[in-house]
């Protein structure tokens, strides 16, 4: 067997280095700058305008080496990641690797897991943005809101890739200029010079003024982890819109080699000025938000609702990339064999209109159970998704070890993103998403998440494998 054709079976949707139309079907429709855009808002979250403030009070000031910690896994994890998918472009994305480098099994089951994650979090992050827009408009109740808003996107995205693309493009644009404009701000406000500011300015003083760095010793510090873990999924994306972009290998590699600044900047960056602007045990920080409490102290003028603002829009963002993501994987395994064959076919617009409709078809009940059923079913759907995340992390770095062999022998030439210090940093990572796990059993407030995901996880594994086994024992046969 040629590598070519190896390495098409591998997800290479082309076979080619840089076609722009993928033989798959689904139309290259995304355009460098909105590739550029995804990359650059992937990893920018709701959670971390929202939730940030939980795990400063928990942490204090060390909640910034929970973020240098995940942040390192999670450019590590996008590096294993990067060199597979520069290689082979593929809108299965790492779940079409596993496919090949571990077994039909582990693609089938990483990929339902993380279409169920990312159908889950439809539901989420409606609710979340029909409760925002449902202070603005109280005429409008919130499930109609939650409705709405998952309507206009389903359209969008079944419109084209490229009106998917656009609306990224300015969702993920006004996160990052807000961000930016926090950082640039808040830092001119740490050092008191920031003209009309209400806060005199301590420097860094306020990170060791309220108990020390490590107020609440190094067990914080591992709570910090399990605390922000969450807010950073979603990096991956990228790899996925890759293969319906003009040039796959390009924006792979670039989105790879760009993720350090990304996270530097905007988690630790945005988290440092909190934890300068105000004593790391600032009520406030929790009662409002880290951000509004930051801004307050500023004296910027409705902080409050301008932050609702930028938190509709990554929820939005979200959502947007959320039915994106949860498409195109359905339309993957569908492509594998391993999903409805109705999910493969593509619109004349060159986008898989059943993927999609399925997919938000599973969301709108999930907002359904989130109304009706909030403490019971959905709260079930909730925690048995929490831990994919790192399940898929987990998977990406098992699945990188067995392709780096299978690349090296069969198209070398195709390696031009490597992950640092192969093989050894690829375990440490491993170890690392393995040994957070255990750490979540052992932690009380997520021991029910990870082990609900872990029954959800096996379940789906064994479908895999008796799949896989029946599907051998066909071609015997034959």
């Amino acid at each position: 067997m040629s590598s070519t054709t190896t390495l098409q079976k591998a997800g290479d949707p082309s076979g080619t280095s840089g076609d722009s139309q993928p033989s798959d079907g689904l139309k290259a429709g995304l355009k460098n700058r909105h590739l550029s855009m995804i990359a650059i808002g992937g990893v920018i979250g709701a959670g971390l305008f929202v939730g940030s403030g939980g795990g400063i009070a928990k942490a204090g000031p060390a909640i910034l080496v929970s973020y240098a910690l995940v942040g390192a896994m999670v450019v590590f994890v996008m590096r294993m990641l990067g060199e597979m998918a520069a290689a082979s472009p593929n809108s299965g994305s790492f779940s079409a690797y596993a496919d090949r480098a571990l077994g039909r099994w582990a693609g089938f089951s990483i990929g339902w897991l993380y279409w169920f994650f990312w159908v889950v979090v439809l539901a989420v992050e409606a609710t979340a943005g029909a409760s925002i827009l449902e202070g603005w408009i109280p005429s409008v109740p919130q499930w109609a809101w939650a409705l709405i808003v998952m309507a206009v996107l389903t359209v969008t995205n079944l419109g084209s890739v490229a009106s998917y693309g656009e609306f990224e493009f300015w969702f993920a644009g006004i996160k990052v200029v807000a961000i930016g404009a926090f950082v640039i701000v808040g830092m001119l406000a740490v050092f008191g010079v920031l003209p009309g500011s209400d806060n005199p300015g301590a420097g860094f003083a306020h990170l060791t003024d309220a108990g020390g760095f490590m107020p609440n010793g190094w067990g914080s510090i591992l709570t910090g982890v399990l605390m922000v873990v969450f807010s950073f999924m979603g990096s991956e994306i990228v790899t996925l819109a890759a293969g319906e972009s003009e040039d796959p290998r390009r924006a792979v590699t670039k989105a790879t080699n760009s993720v350090i600044w990304r996270i530097g900047v905007f988690y630790l960056g945005s988290i440092f000025i909190v934890l300068t602007l105000l004593p790391w045990n600032d009520k406030s920080i929790v009662d409002k938000g880290s951000y509004v409490a930051a801004l307050d102290s500023i004296g910027i003028m409705h902080a409050g609702e301008i932050m609702n603002v930028i938190v509709l829009t990554a929820v939005l963002s979200c959502l947007n990339s959320g039915l994106y993501t949860a498409s195109r994987m359905a339309f993957s395994l569908g492509e594998r064999g391993d999903a409805p064959k109705a999910f493969a076919k593509v619109s004349k617009n060159g986008v898989p209109t059943v993927a999609i409709l399925g997919s938000v078809v599973f969301g709108f009940i999930a907002v359904y159970f989130n109304y009706a059923y909030k403490d019971t079913v959905f709260d079930f759907l909730l925690n048995s998704s929490g831990a994919i995340a790192l399940f898929v992390w987990l998977v990406i770095c098992l699945t990188q070890l067995r392709m780096r062999k299978i690349l090296v022998r069969e198209a070398p030439e195709k390696l031009t993103v490597k992950m640092w210090f192969f093989p050894y940093l690829t375990w440490a990572t491993a170890l690392m998403i393995t040994f957070v796990l255990a750490y979540m059993v052992y932690d009380k407030d997520n021991r029910e998440t990870v082990m609900l995901s872990l029954l959800v996880a096996a379940v789906v594994l064994v479908i895999g494998v008796v799949r896989d086994v029946r599907r051998k024992a066909v071609a015997k046969m034959q």
